[in-house]
C-alpha cells in the first residue's frame, strides 16, 4: 500500500512551523496530586508519625514495657514514617543529582539557537501529523548500512516523484539516508519545476549534515561569501585579527585603517555591563484587577527565590536574573531575564519561561497563555526595552586617539571629527527619530563580523544599537571616542559557530566553542571584540566624511577600474585564439 503523501501546492502550517519542542517528562507527572500538595501532605505525616513514635516510647520507657512490643498504631506509624522519608529524600535528592549529572538535554541548550518560530501553539492537525522522523545520519551510524528509502529506483525516478508530489522534498534526508544526495535531488527537482538552471549557485563541497536540524531545512546549494581580514586591533592589552564576511568594497579596508589608529595610540579598553537574554510570554486573564495580581506575585522579591529554583532547573547554564512585567488592559507582558553562558540562549530562555509558566498555572488557573514570545523581549526587532534595558551583552568600548595620529592616519582634525559626530550622529540621527542608530555604520562591522562567526543575521537589527561619542581631551589636542552598544547578542557555541567556516572565525579570535573554567566568558569576549570592531570602523568612517574622502575610496573599492572596451576587446581576442588554435 502506498503510504506517501502528495506534496501539497501550498504549504501548510503544519509544513511552515516545526513541531513544538517536546514536553521533559519529570516523575511527579505521574502523581496523582500537584507536586506541592504531594509535598504537604508527605511533610505532614512525616511529622505526625515521628511525634506519635516518640510520645509513645517514652511512655514505654517510663512503664517500662519492652520497647520491641509494637501494637498495630505504632506498626502504621512506624510504616508511614518510613514511606515519608524515603519520599521527601527522593524528592529532595533528585534535583541535587540531577544537577550533577551533564545530560543531552543540557549540550542542546549550549548548542541550538532558536527564536520565536520554535514554540508555536499546539494544534489538533500538529498532533495528528507528526513531524518526519529525522535523518538517520543524525545518529552515529558510521559502521552501519542505511537503507534507502527507494532500494529499487534510481534517482531519475526519485526525482521524478518529487516533481509529481508523491514526495514530499523535505523528507528526502530522512528516507535516503544521504544529505547530499538529498540537496540534489531536490535541486534537480526545482530545476524541473522552475525552469531555473541556478548554475551560479555551487551544491558540491559543502558538508550538508553538519546543518541537519539546526541550521537549515530542505537545502540545495550554499552561498559563498569573502571573508577579509582587518587588524589588529588592540584591545585591553591583547590583539585580535577580525574576519568579516561582506560584499561592500572599502569596509574592511576602513576597519582596518581604524585599527592601525587605535593601535598606535596605545589600544582601546572595553567593559561588559549587562549580560543577560530576555524573553517575554503574553498571557491573558478575564479582568485587569486579575493580570495586576499576576504582576504583583511576580514582581515581589518574596518570590524571587522560587522562582529562580524553578527556571533554573531547565539547564545547567541557565541562571534567572530578574522578571519585569508590563500590562496591557488584562494582557500580562512578562520579560524574563537570565545568563545562557556561552549560548546565545534563545533556546535556554524560553526553556525556562516555560517552566514557570508551568508553575504559575496552579496558583492562576485562569491564565491563558497566548505565545511563549510576546515581542516585549524584543528580538530581531528595533526596541526602545532592548536600547534602554539592554538585552544579550551589553558593552562600552573607549580609546583615547593621539593628535598627531588623527592627522597622519586618518587625515583629519580633532575638532572637526568632534563638531561631525555631534551633527551627524547626535543631532542628525535625533531629527531622523532614530532608535538606538546613534552611529555613523555601525550595522556594517556587526553583519560582516555575525556573518562570519555564525551568528543569527538577524539579531544584526538590536545588536547594531549604538551610540558613537568623541570628545577632546587633553587640553582638546587629543580625541576621546566611545561606542556604547546595550545588546549585543552573540554566542561561541550552538546554530551556525558549529559549522566549519565560521567555527575557523571563531577559532581565529580565540572563543572558538565553551569555556569550561569560565561559561559565557567565550561569548562576553566576542561581544567586546565585535564592540571594539565598530570603534575602529566609526572612527575611520567619520574621519572619511570629515576629510571629503567617502566617495574617492568608494569609487576606489566599489568600482572597476578596468576599461570595458579593452576588457571586450581582450575576450574577442581570446575567442579568435582559441579558434585559430
Amino acid at each position: 500500500m502506498d503510504v506517501r503523501r502528495r506534496l501539497p501546492s501550498k504549504p501548510t502550517a503544519s509544513d511552515r512551523i516545526p513541531a513544538p519542542s517536546p514536553v521533559r517528562i519529570q516523575a511527579s507527572d505521574a502523581l496523582p496530586l500537584p507536586i506541592r500538595h504531594t509535598n504537604k501532605i508527605f511533610s505532614a505525616l512525616f511529622m505526625a508519625a515521628l511525634y506519635f513514635l516518640m510520645c509513645r516510647w517514652r511512655e514505654k520507657v517510663r512503664t517500662s514495657t519492652p520497647l520491641h512490643l509494637l501494637t498495630l498504631s505504632e506498626i502504621f506509624a512506624f510504616v508511614s514514617l518510613v514511606a515519608s522519608l524515603i519520599y521527601l529524600i527522593s524528592f529532595f535528592g533528585i534535583t541535587y543529582v540531577q544537577s550533577s549529572i551533564p545530560s543531552n538535554e543540557d549540550e542542546i541548550d549550549e548548542g541550538v539557537v532558536v527564536d520565536d518560530r520554535h514554540f508555536p501553539p499546539t494544534s489538533s492537525a500538529q498532533s495528528a501529523n507528526p513531524p518526519p522522523p529525522p535523518c538517520p545520519l543524525l545518529v552515529d551510524n558510521s559502521d552501519a548500512k542505511i537503507p534507502s528509502f527507494y532500494p529499487d529506483d534510481n534517482d531519475e525516478e526519485i526525482v521524478s516523484s518529487v516533481v509529481s508530489g508523491k514526495t514530499p522534498s523535505y523528507i528526502l534526508e530522512s528516507k535516503l539516508g544521504d544529505c547530499q544526495r538529498a540537496a540534489g535531488v531536490r535541486r534537480e527537482a526545482l530545476r524541473r519545476i522552475t525552469g531555473s538552471a541556478m548554475q551560479g549557485l555551487p551544491l558540491h563541497g559543502f558538508d550538508y549534515q553538519s546543518i541537519l536540524g539546526q541550521c537549515c531545512e530542505m537545502p540545495i546549494g550554499y552561498v559563498t561569501l569573502p571573508v577579509g581580514i582587518a587588524g589588529p586591533l588592540s584591545l585591553d592589552g591583547r590583539t585580535y585579527y577580525l574576519p568579516m564576511a561582506t560584499t561592500e568594497g572599502c569596509l574592511v579596508a576602513s576597519t582596518n585603517r581604524g585599527c592601525k589608529a587605535i593601535a598606535v595610540s596605545g589600544g582601546a579598553e572595553s567593559v561588559v555591563l549587562r549580560d543577560g537574554m530576555t524573553r517575554a510570554p503574553v498571557v491573558r486573564f478575564g479582568s485587569a484587577k486579575r493580570a495586576a495580581q499576576l504582576k504583583f506575585f511576580l514582581e515581589d522579591s518574596s518570590n524571587s527565590d522560587t522562582l529562580t529554583v524553578v527556571f533554573n532547573r531547565s539547564s545547567r547554564f541557565a541562571r534567572f536574573q530578574g522578571i519585569q512585567c508590563a500590562l496591557a488592559g488584562k494582557n500580562v507582558y512578562m520579560r524574563f531575564s537570565c545568563s545562557t553562558g556561552d549560548a546565545m540562549g534563545m533556546n535556554m530562555v524560553s526553556k525556562g519561561v516555560q517552566n514557570v509558566l508551568d508553575y504559575l498555572q496552579d496558583d492562576f488557573p485562569d491564565m491563558e497563555v497566548i505565545s511563549i514570545s510576546g515581542n516585549f523581549c524584543s528580538d530581531k526587532k528595533p526596541a526602545a526595552v532592548n536600547w534602554i534595558e539592554g538585552r544579550g551583552k551589553s558593552v562600552v568600548c573607549e580609546a583615547i586617539i593621539k593628535e598627531e595620529v588623527v592627522m597622519k592616519v586618518l587625515k583629519t582634525s580633532v575638532p572637526a571629527l568632534v563638531e561631525l559626530n555631534t551633527l551627524k550622529n547626535l543631532a542628525g540621527s535625533a531629527v531622523a527619530g532614530a532608535l538606538g542608530g546613534f552611529n555613523a555604520h555601525a550595522s556594517n562591522i556587526v553583519s560582516a563580523i555575525f556573518i562570519a562567526t555564525g551568528q543569527d543575521p538577524a539579531q544584526n537589527v538590536e545588536s547594531s544599537h549604538c551610540i558613537t561619542m568623541m570628545e577632546a581631551v587633553n587640553e582638546g589636542k587629543d580625541l576621546h571616542i566611545s561606542v556604547t552598544m546595550p545588546s549585543i547578542e552573540v554566542g561561541t557555541v550552538g546554530g551556525g559557530t558549529q559549522l566549519a567556516a565560521q567555527a575557523a572565525c571563531l577559532d581565529l579570535l580565540g572563543v572558538k566553542g565553551a569555556n569550561l573554567e569560565s561559561p559565557g566568558a567565550n561569548s562576553r569576549l566576542l561581544a567586546t571584540i565585535i564592540a571594539g570592531a565598530v570603534l575602529a570602523g566609526e572612527l575611520s568612517l567619520m574621519s572619511a566624511l570629515a576629510a571629503g574622502q567617502l566617495v574617492k575610496s568608494h569609487m576606489k573599492y566599489n568600482r572597476s577600474s578596468r576599461d570595458i572596451s579593452q576588457v571586450a576587446a581582450a575576450a574577442v581576442a581570446a575567442a579568435a585564439g582559441t579558434k585559430n588554435h
